[in-house]
């Protein structure tokens, strides 16, 4: 199992990146000639939280990286020893699979309105269908249950450090982006919060 994730795991990080980010953006880019990355570089909450996530995707390769590479540099991140074991392993693994399915179907839905953090310049619909009647946030679940499995996979004190502040930043961006679509979309965004729960 070991030899074998060391080749997969890092394929896997590849593969999450391009559904969870590269494709829809550059699909969305396509379609409707809109940049959909709208984190910038500015003093304030959101675009602080999109500098924490870029932080937190190359913690995550440099963990995984180390893990495929060398058992020595993966004694580095501090593994968390009584949590290796096969059965967290083939847990983690069903994990970011279901996640990635999950993330890709909701990407598919939200169609055009995708956008990585918030559009106040264009004004997108308002998704409530699909997954979207059952979660007001897929894809951040999707985000959060990717890399607890990754956690549980090859725990490690980078690992946990990431799945604990990969969860605390989203739920800081789910409340901005919820003050946001409600000044947007007014009543429709209102009564979708109290039919459709946050996360599930």
């Amino acid at each position: 199992m070991i030899n074998y994730l060391k080749i997969y795991l890092p394929i896997y990080l590849v593969a999450y990146l391009l559904v969870s980010f590269v494709v829809p953006t550059y699909k969305t880019y396509k379609q409707t000639g809109i940049n959909p990355i709208t984190f910038g570089k500015n003093d304030n909450a959101h675009d602080y939280i999109g500098f924490v996530m870029k932080i937190l995707i190359g913690l995550l390769f440099i963990a995984v990286l180390f893990f495929a590479i060398s058992d020595n540099l993966y004694q580095f991140t501090s593994p968390i020893l009584y949590l290796q074991n096969h059965y967290l392993e083939i847990l983690g693994l069903i994990l970011i699979h279901i996640s990635l399915l999950w993330i890709t179907i909701a990407q598919y839905q939200m169609s055009t309105s995708w956008r990585i953090g918030i559009d106040e310049i264009n004004k997108t619909d308002l998704v409530t269908k699909g997954i979207f009647s059952v979660s007001r946030n897929p894809i951040f679940i999707g985000m959060i249950l990717s890399v607890f499995g990754l956690f549980l996979i090859i725990p490690n004190a980078i690992t946990l450090f990431c799945t604990l502040t990969t969860y605390i930043v989203i739920q800081i961006q789910i409340r901005l982006e919820e003050d946001f679509l409600e000044k947007q979309h007014g009543k429709e965004y209102v009564d979708y919060r109290k039919t459709t729960r946050r996360l599930l």
